[in-house]
């Protein structure tokens, strides 16, 4: 973490410490409240997930958070039991492990409400960079370890653009290739610019811009050159893992 890659971002937070403290206070107050809303609805998901197949309601895995502590995600099994060990640590939208209940859960997101405990016990926070799998974390090049120094998020401008890409992933012989290669690096622009851009109006504004994601609206990733005058390739999945047309969210790794 200590490496001249990171040090600008970890210089620009230290300036933010402030806002950093009300964001975990938010976080903390938001998610107790709307556990005790949600605790209802959630217990109607958990049946209809034990009614629809074998296996337990939670899909536990190990994922990496802030200065890479390890912790286990709790997300909705929206996958038959054991689905990591029967296939490719990468979802694709057609991905036959995925349950009937487990795709309608996936498609609103709802699997990820059991996160509300990763940010009571201080594992996540609302925005930020989608925790990941730690084989893909020790991958990680130099810069990418700066999205390590807040916690993992339950949604993050990355996650927003990219919200349907395991539609254009089906046909990638690799997807661990195409996920480390091309997918990730994309992603990881946003995740970078939303470090150097920290502030809790943008958190704001992100946690607004989600709803309207996943109540339909699309945010296209050619906003990066339109808005920042940044250079993102757009990419077509062929034979050999390149991505092709306007790949959107990686959804999660496994059951994620």
């Amino acid at each position: 973490m200590q490496t001249d890659e990171v040090r600008p971002y970890w210089e620009h937070l230290n300036q933010k410490r402030g806002q950093l403290a009300l964001k975990r206070a938010f976080d903390l107050a938001a998610a107790l409240s709307l556990t005790a809303v949600l605790a209802a609805p959630m217990a109607v998901i958990a049946v209809l997930i034990k009614q629809d197949s074998t296996g337990p309601v939670f899909y536990r895995q190990e994922r990496m958070t802030a200065y890479g502590k390890p912790f286990y995600i709790h997300k909705f099994r929206t996958m038959v039991s054991d689905a990591d060990k029967i296939g490719s640590a990468v979802t694709v939208d057609n991905d036959a492990r995925i349950t009937r209940v487990g795709k309608k859960l996936r498609h609103y997101r709802l699997d990820e409400l059991p996160q509300l405990f990763d940010i009571i016990r201080g594992d996540m926070s609302f925005v930020g960079t989608r925790p990941e799998v730690v084989k893909y974390v020790l991958q990680y090049k130099p810069e990418y370890n700066a999205t390590l120094l807040l916690p993992a998020g339950i949604t993050s401008e990355a996650s927003i653009r990219f919200k349907d890409e395991a539609k254009l992933l089906e046909n990638a012989d690799n997807l661990d290739h195409v996920y480390m290669e091309i997918v990730l690096p994309q992603k990881m622009y946003w995740n970078l610019e939303s470090i150097k851009q920290f502030s809790l109006a943008h958190e704001m504004r992100t946690m607004i811009r989600t709803v309207f994601a996943v109540a339909g609206k699309t945010y296209d990733r050619g906003e990066i050159e339109n808005e920042r005058g940044a250079g993102i390739h757009h990419y077509a999945v062929v034979e050999h893992g390149t991505v092709s047309g306007g790949v959107d969210s990686f959804r999660n790794r496994s059951d994620v």
